[in-house]
């Protein structure tokens, strides 16, 4: 194999020495109880959060967003970008001193791709050699195109070159584990001594519905860069005591916020807002009787006010969405989404005709002013999607005579009643996992785990597909371009509602947070002064 390029890690330089680190406790929210904090089994950014911080893969990613290794320090591809191999770190370690080895990077790839695991997040290892035919029940997971060639040397086979394969592995659903802690015990995430991890920190409490609580791991490559000594991560299914909480020093940061909040913390200081790379969006059940009309979908999406909804509702500096994948990812020139346009007029002049059209559309499906239409169902977590719910709700009733309740659910609920589609419409929101268009539009191919609504078009899939198979640019961008045409264009899949920032409240003692595009914030560096 003809080595095209070796990159090797680079060691971080920080502001903050360790001279300096804090020893106070930080203590940050960025949500209530996790469904899951197993790597295989993220499916949330406050999950996504919480598992870098403890596992670390192949490459990473350093306090500008540049990648760099992790518990790889170099790596090679082949010729035709089909082959890369990873070469580990000699000092990469679990928290209990045990040496990370290519096996457990092959055990926990397999175990992702394996459809016994069920994985919401699987779909991501789609370039990797057979893990679609794995993930279909078509191939056994030990043909995953993984291999260690020996303890230090890992091989990873692509179905075709893979243009994102780097931003890829920094996912934490790529992290290694250990099969010894593993198998056989269902509540391994659940308690220090078998949450075993070999990332910056390691995992000294837990209390269920309260609190995560991490120390520094001195097994850790490279502990020497980290700042932070002890970060406690405590659950707040009601986001309303975290003002209070930060306010009083008992909470650092919290990376939710209600709405009605926005303009207070912006005059005392509490306020942050980061750029992301996210879109909020409403799932409608494809399959449902009613909502497999595309005529009814596009009638419901041109009935809602998006303008006032960023401007009243969520006053994060949100902008509307008049298509789904978002601002900030490059095209073969310029943005993807400058150069796509929207779909559909999101500018308040045109809101009226958007509304006529609506009424238009179902009156064809057979829907004049509502007449027969059932009640909708809605379904989310409490919080901002409560209130935004109620205001879609009256404009779909005096725009459309069209009916819909709102069922709240518990978060770890209401995640996989959306991840199974027991829903007819219900909050829904997509932050890119790398930086790439892909990462959304892979999204809804027929067998993706991340499509929600039951979207299936061939068409789309194979334009997917042969995105995927190319690292030519210019075929890759126009594949996407022309399936976000169907998705959106032709049959509204899904409704486009706006497009996140990342707003949160800190205090002003608490410094260098990391906040990246994809929302995941790294208090790796962070202390309190």
């Amino acid at each position: 194999m003809k080595k095209l390029f070796a990159i090797l890690s680079c060691i971080f330089i920080l502001s903050c020495s360790n001279d300096v680190k804090n020893n106070e406790v930080i203590k940050v929210s960025v949500g209530a109880e996790p469904q899951s904090i197993d790597p295989s089994y993220l499916s949330a950014i406050d999950s996504m959060i919480y598992a870098v911080h403890i596992f670390e893969g192949l490459v990473t990613k350093d306090k500008e967003g540049n990648i760099i290794g992790g518990v790889a320090e170099s790596w090679e591809v082949s010729p035709d970008g089909l082959n890369i191999i990873f070469h580990l770190r000699d000092n990469a370690k679990w928290s209990d001193g045990k040496k990370v080895t290519a096996d457990e990077f092959v055990y926990s790839f397999r175990r992702l791709v394996d459809p016994t695991t069920a994985s919401s997040y699987s779909f991501l290892a789609s370039p990797i050699k057979n893990a679609d035919k794995i993930m279909s029940g078509k191939l056994r997971k030990e043909e995953l195109g993984v291999e260690a060639i020996d303890e230090k040397t890992l091989l990873i086979k692509f179905e075709a070159p893979t243009a994102y394969f780097l931003e890829l592995f920094c996912i934490p659903i790529f992290s290694p584990l250990r099969a010894d802690y593993i198998e056989d015990n269902e509540k391994w995430t659940f308690y220090p001594n078998t949450y075993i991890g070999n990332g910056p920190y390691k995992m000294i409490d837990r209390k269920i519905d309260e609190l995560i609580s991490l120390e520094l791991n001195t097994n850790y490559w490279n502990k020497d860069n980290i700042v932070a000594n002890r970060i406690d991560f405590i659950m707040l299914s009601d986001i309303s005591t975290a003002y209070p909480a930060l306010k009083e020093g008992s909470l650092h940061y919290s990376s939710r916020i209600q709405n009605n909040d926005i303009e207070l913390l912006r005059k005392e200081g509490y306020l942050v807002i980061t750029p992301s790379l996210g879109t909020a969006y409403y799932a409608v059940n494809n399959t449902n009787e009613v909502l497999k009309d595309k005529r009814v979908r596009k009638a419901l999406a041109l009935a809602i006010d998006r303008n006032y909804i960023v401007e009243n509702i969520t006053k994060g500096g949100e902008v509307p969405a008049g298509a789904f994948i978002p601002f900030g990812l490059k095209d073969v020139n310029g943005d993807f989404r400058e150069n796509g346009g929207n779909y559909f007029s999101v500018s308040k002049e045109d809101y009226k005709a958007n509304v006529e059209e609506a009424k238009r559309l179902l009156a064809e499906a057979g829907y004049s002013n509502g007449a027969n239409f059932p009640v909708l169902e809605f379904k989310t977590n409490p919080g901002a999607g409560v209130t935004i719910a109620e205001a879609v709700q009256q404009m779909w009733k005096e725009n459309l005579n069209v009916d819909m309740s709102i069922t709240q659910e518990e978060w770890s609920v209401f995640q996989k009643n959306r991840q199974t589609r027991n829903y007819t419409v219900c909050r829904a929101d997509w932050i890119g996992d790398y930086l790439d268009p892909m990462t959304f539009a892979q999204l809804f191919t027929s067998t993706s785990a991340g499509n929600r609504v039951g979207y299936s078009n061939i068409n789309y899939d194979n334009l997917i597909k042969e995105a995927q198979s190319t690292i030519d640019n210019n075929k890759r961008m126009s594949n996407m371009h022309m399936a976000e045409d169907m998705l959106i264009g032709d049959d509204m899949a899904l409704i486009p509602l706006y497009y996140y920032t990342a707003p949160s409240m800190k205090s002003p003692k608490l410094k260098d947070v990391v906040v990246d595009t994809l929302e995941i914030r790294r208090f790796f560096y962070s202390y309190l002064q």
